[in-house]
């Protein structure tokens, strides 16, 4: 079952809620690709950080 923006693993709890967003859409995308749930959470959650740091919030207000 995919995960969705209100309904998350908990370790992405504490996550900004744009960042936890970003984590859910590239978890579900690897799920799809057949990852381990545990695998791709991790994955998920590191490269939505990275994401983050890349597109500061700022840059998401302009548009």
């Amino acid at each position: 079952m995919p995960w969705t923006k209100n309904d998350y693993p908990a370790s992405m709890k504490n996550l900004e809620p744009r960042v936890r967003n970003k984590a859910v859409e590239i978890a579900n995308a690897l799920l799809d690709e057949g990852s381990e749930e545990g695998r791709a959470i991790a994955i998920a959650t590191a490269k939505a950080e990275e994401w983050a740091e890349n597109h500061p919030k700022d840059e998401d207000d302009k548009s």
